[in-house]
């Protein structure tokens, strides 16, 4: 059995790589982190004419009909990057229409995410802060939602919310438009200036389309494809940490000869590649069993996020120190890495709620 990339999954994250190398390196980033939407409408039109935004959608609605694990290969790209995007909500959204909607509501709504057209979120956490089903508290009302999503990823740039509800007890996913009347967003700080995420309010929101699949089968299946999404992205980035204190280490000398040379810096560099090689093995298998459907899916994404939320926090921490006095300055990169991990620990469900959940789906 081959456990490797295909010839063309490593293409496409040879494309992926030269044009975020090309068009946004991480001066870039820091650029856009500082503007009022926070990432570029140039490069979201480039992304989607190169059927990034597709990537995952079926051919029948604009998209290239791929998996979880091509999606993995440019997630670690943009992770790898930083790139300041709603590619990730996006991504995250279409999955939800495309599991839980009909033919009619995919026609309807995938065609625009794959071309860009529109961005769209996945709004799920509530107040509570309780990433499981059981956490979705919104109750429907004659067609209308009154409550509160937090930490939604992009929601300051979203056209629309695939929003998470319930309706006669079963939890359920509706469409809800940015503009509808009783919807209001706000955007909430967060430790990653390149991640902008917000609050959407409804007050009375109507839903344009009630999606047809129901109940905790279908809302875990989605919250498992959205956290793989982010644990992938997640890696890149922390690859990316590693390889940039590599670098550092390689160029500074102390007592006549580079750091990298010493115990004390090395040691934790090749512990940090330890666990991040470990940590991508599991999210390959993840990605895997999420097309497959396989039994195991669940399981092996609470063990991925588990493992990463802990690992891509030390990597983070690990870069800023062996990068010495200067790793915590504005004008080094160590600290941009050091954000994201911070941000990507909690969302999606942080290792203790992942480990737990894993436990238990071990004891079934």
């Amino acid at each position: 059995m081959n456990f490797g990339f295909t010839e063309e999954q490593d293409l496409l994250r040879q494309e992926v790589r030269k044009f975020l190398d090309a068009h946004c390196p991480l001066p870039e980033v820091r650029h856009l982190m500082e503007t009022p939407e926070g990432f570029s409408r140039d490069l979201w039109k480039q992304i989607g004419e190169l059927g990034w935004l597709g990537l995952t959608i079926p051919e029948a609605h604009g998209g290239a009909g791929l998996g979880w694990v091509d999606l993995v290969v440019v997630l670690e790209e943009t992770g790898r990057t930083l790139f300041p995007s709603p590619f990730l909500a996006t991504t995250i959204a279409a999955a939800a229409i495309r599991e839980a909607g009909t033919d009619t509501h995919k026609g309807r709504w995938l065609p625009a995410l794959a071309d860009g057209s529109k961005i769209a979120s996945l709004a799920w956490l509530e107040p509570s802060d309780r990433w499981e089903p059981a956490g979705v508290e919104l109750s429907a009302k004659q067609g209308k939602l009154t409550g509160t999503k937090i930490q939604v990823l992009d929601a300051p740039a979203a056209d629309l919310f695939v929003v998470a509800f319930r309706q006669d007890g079963a939890l359920r996913f509706g469409v809800v438009e940015r503009n509808a009347p009783g919807v209001a967003v706000e955007p909430t700080p967060s430790i990653d200036q390149t991640r902008r995420v917000g609050r959407v309010r409804l007050d009375g929101a109507p839903i344009a389309d009630v999606l047809e699949g129901a109940g905790d089968a279908v809302a875990t299946r989605i919250l498992d494809l959205a956290t793989a999404a982010a644990t992938a992205e997640s890696l890149g980035a922390a690859e990316a940490a590693i390889r940039l204190t590599v670098a550092y280490a390689n160029e500074r000398e102390q007592f006549g000869s580079p750091i990298g040379r010493f115990q004390g810096v090395k040691h934790p560099l090749a512990e940090a590649f330890v666990d991040v090689e470990s940590a991508k093995s599991i999210v390959y298998y993840a990605a895997w069993c999420l097309d497959e459907r396989d039994a195991d899916a669940s399981r092996a994404v609470s063990l991925a996020k588990a493992y990463a939320s802990e690992s891509f926090p030390r990597v983070g921490i690990d870069a800023v120190q062996l990068h010495g006095g200067v790793g915590f300055t504005w004008e080094y990169d160590p600290h941009l890495y050091l954000k994201r991990s911070k941000w990507a620990r909690a969302a999606f469900g942080d290792a203790d709620f992942h480990y737990d959940r894993a436990i238990a789906m071990g004891e079934q």
